[in-house]
């Protein structure tokens, strides 16, 4: 019996194999599929695959076997991340924070490129889950003044973003800024917890650790790019001085940032409030940017590193004059604005206490007005110091 030639029929229907690729013309490596004399670009397929699915459902032909409720489903971080980072881009928060952790007035080098720092991967966390109050070292009554270990008395939230690396820069090479959207799978809500007081003490001279290392949360389902690309719109502010050229924007003017909008709220003793709200379009610096910067020095990304927008803060202010979207409380109380309801007095008045549970939410709107798309809720709840 004549065995069958191999090298002409392994890659067939049955099969499928999995691979990484690149060509001539296309020299980034990315997963493909062998059939027979072919591979199926996944990369470029994926576009199919997710209007396929949308035209299985509008047409209500997905199986109910493969329809799960979300309230029976337990979620886990929806990434792999090799890395974690976290800017600092936010002007009307800057303006807002400036004098006691920060110079009087925002530093000229601001400015001319993002500010960021490395994070903690390892504690990044899915929605819900609970944050103990960290404890550590802290001034006792002032800066300068004599040190103590304890829990947080100024514990706080950051209203944020973060997104995901999809294709890796290799170690060595730079991303041009026009490549930007190709390198993100998607968007997730992000709270990046900090202990104030903690923070004052690490901020001199290597800036925060453990004060923003002990916690932050994610919602649990990315929102990719292609669906977030409609929502393309002009940043709020404009830049000055002009950014140089690596990181100036090469697209339309008017694409250059995302509609996000933004809603923190508290839930304390089972009762719900909104704190303030806020638009990712806010931001001085924008997520392409960010990420052009992280890759400008030839550091590599890793598909999976997560970067945080940083805090976004905006200047809306209500009839009462009182600003509505401060991005933490932090601001709040260099701005002597009230937010928080009183508290009951165990930890500093307009910060958060054990048992507060912060949900932060987004969405973009259809141009009626209503809800096209959401995010999600991303929640975390504090408890006592262990």
């Amino acid at each position: 019996m004549t065995s069958p030639a191999l090298d002409e029929l392994p890659y067939t229907l049955q099969n499928l194999p999995y691979g990484i690729i690149s060509t001539s013309s296309e020299t980034k490596p990315r997963c493909a599929v062998a059939i027979g004399q072919h591979a199926v670009d996944l990369a470029k397929y994926s576009k199919n695959v997710r209007e396929k699915i949308q035209d299985d459902l509008k047409n209500s032909k997905v199986p109910a076997s493969c329809l799960v409720e979300l309230k029976d489903v337990t979620n886990y971080l929806p990434m792999k991340m090799t890395g974690f980072s976290d800017f600092y881009t936010s002007l009307e928060h800057c303006q807002n924070c400036s004098g006691e952790m920060t110079s009087a007035s925002i530093a000229s080098n601001w400015f001319a490129a993002p500010s960021v720092y490395n994070s903690r991967v390892s504690s990044v966390l899915p929605t819900p889950h609970d944050i103990a109050r960290p404890k550590n070292v802290s001034f006792s009554a002032g800066i300068d003044s004599q040190p103590k270990y304890g829990p947080t008395r100024k514990l706080d939230f950051e209203l944020e973003m973060g997104f995901f690396v999809s294709q890796p820069v290799p170690y060595g090479e730079v991303m041009p800024i026009k490549d930007a959207r190709e390198h993100i799978f998607g968007f997730v809500m992000l709270n990046d917890w900090s202990a104030r007081d903690h923070q004052l003490f690490e901020m001199r001279p290597l800036g925060p650790f453990h004060s923003k290392g002990f916690g932050t949360s994610i919602s649990n389902w990315i929102v990719p790019m292609e669906a977030l690309e409609p929502y393309s719109c002009p940043p709020n502010t404009k830049q000055d001085p002009q950014p140089f050229e690596h990181l100036s924007w090469p697209g339309a003017k008017d694409d250059g940032a995302l509609d996000i909008k933004l809603r923190i709220k508290l839930i304390r003793d089972g009762k719900e409030s909104v704190l303030g709200t806020s638009n990712l379009k806010y931001l001085y610096w924008t997520p392409y940017q960010q990420l052009t910067h992280h890759a400008a020095s030839g550091c590599g990304m890793q598909t999976g590193d997560l970067i945080g927008t940083g805090t976004i803060s905006g200047s809306g202010k209500n009839e009462n004059g009182e600003k509505v979207e401060l991005g933490c409380l932090y601001e709040a109380e260099r701005t002597k604005t009230k937010v928080l309801p009183d508290s009951s007095g165990k930890y500093e008045d307009g910060y958060l206490e054990d048992g507060d549970e912060i949900v932060l939410e987004g969405w973009c709107e259809n141009g009626r007005g209503g809800v096209a798309l959401g995010f999600g809720e991303c929640w975390g709840r504090i408890l006592p110091p262990r």
